[in-house]
């Protein structure tokens, strides 16, 4: 059994508490290290994703802004903020007249946001959305498929999905798709990363979907939306049944693509609206 499938034997509540006694040591040394003032959270509260916290939130600050066009005057939707990867460094970029807003399923990234990062950049706000996901949040009913975002129609040039869908169900998925086109200007831009699988696609054997569910993939039936994979055919048409096409689309490295052909491990996907 590797590592993978013994983290998902866990609560959502026990891999978060799991993670910081891990890094607890490393978090005392850098709490001394680090200067005050620095916008980074302890490694042991991180729990989106593996590699550098920082680099990965400035390589794909340079991405939304050389791939989806971000300008500093934009507003901006952050599905899915965590704990600031994409915000921190979105921070040295939007200008004042530009405005962030971020929410998230896991309350302490975005207690943590709201304590560090608000404070110091008022036009950056962070809610918690209290929705049920089998990886994150099993403490609350509530269904992402029938979720209405918080904001106006047309209230957002540039909206960015990082590892979202790769952790919902295809009528999450829908519906986050619906609600996206809803909030976002006619001109905007919808930025996301994903796992699709088409006819050419071969997976990795150290990162493979085993379970076929029709249009999607799971890597694990006991924790469905800890990664899911979707058909491209499937995606594409949930994608223009919500009123987007695609503008562009980058293949990553998950699947045994070369790393020198890619942007990042997940696939990317651009969408503007029809």
């Amino acid at each position: 059994m590797n590592l993978r499938k013994i983290y998902y034997l866990l609560s959502p509540n026990l891999r978060l508490i799991f993670r910081r006694i891990y890094y607890f040591p490393l978090d005392i040394v850098n709490h001394f290290r680090t200067k005050k003032e620095t916008l980074k959270p302890p490694k042991g509260m991180i729990f989106t994703g593996s590699g550098n916290f920082s680099k990965q939130g400035e390589t794909f600050l340079k991405y939304f802004i050389d791939l989806g066009n971000l300008k500093p005057d934009d507003y901006v939707l952050d599905i899915g903020s965590g704990i600031g990867r994409m915000a921190i460094p979105l921070t040295k970029y939007l200008s004042e007249n530009g405005k962030y807003e971020g929410f998230d399923i896991v309350k302490k990234g975005v207690k943590w946001c709201q304590k560090k990062i608000t404070p110091q950049f008022p036009n950056f706000n962070f809610q918690h959305i209290n929705l049920k996901n089998s990886l994150y949040n099993l403490k609350t009913n509530q269904d992402a498929s029938q979720f209405e975002f918080p904001y106006l129609n047309n209230s957002f040039d540039f909206i960015f999905l990082t590892s979202v869908f790769t952790h919902m169900l295809p009528s999450d998925v829908e519906n986050y798709l619906g609600e996206i086109n809803r909030v976002l200007k006619s001109s905007g831009t919808c930025f996301c990363t994903c796992f699709y699988v088409d006819n050419q696609a071969s997976q990795n054997a150290d990162f493979k979907f085993k379970f076929d569910k029709g249009n999607y993939y799971l890597m694990d039936e006991k924790v469905p939306e800890a990664n899911v994979a979707y058909k491209y055919e499937y995606l594409q048409t949930i994608i223009n049944n919500s009123g987007f096409k695609i503008k562009s689309i980058y293949q990553g490295y998950w699947s045994g693509n070369p790393k020198t052909d890619s942007f990042d491990f997940q696939d990317i996907i651009i969408l503007e609206k029809n």
